[in-house]
């Protein structure tokens, strides 16, 4: 069965550091992955980060710097780790992981950052 689940959020204070990580089961390696957020009271998700097929990483300028995104293969599993976090960093963050030809979505983890 395949299933992805997302843990490592939570409430930190302006400064402070969370590392989110999501793991896929059912699959055989990643292709390409991605996390993204979504703020409180937005409609559309926001790109944070990803990872394409050619190992290629790209960030978002408002996380560049701050935030690093990773993944290990023998694991399936992906990981944001997020420094620096200011409130603005508060949402839910979303992992989406590309393999085997499919396009797999975590449930979404709440972070939120206090001033």
């Amino acid at each position: 069965q395949v299933q992805v689940v997302e843990s490592g959020g939570g409430s930190v204070e302006t400064g402070g550091s969370l590392r989110l990580s999501c793991v896929a089961s059912g699959v055989s390696g990643l292709s390409a992955v991605a996390w993204s957020r979504q703020a409180p009271g937005m409609h559309q998700r926001e790109f944070i980060a990803n990872i394409e097929l050619s190992e290629r990483t790209n960030y978002a300028d408002s996380v560049k710097g701050r935030f690093t995104i990773s993944k290990d293969n023998s694991k399936n599993a992906m990981y944001l780790q997020m420094n620096s976090l200011k409130p603005e960093d508060t949402a839910v963050y979303y992992c989406t992981i590309l393999t085997g030809g499919w396009t797999l979505r975590g449930q979404g983890i709440q972070v939120t950052v206090s001033p």
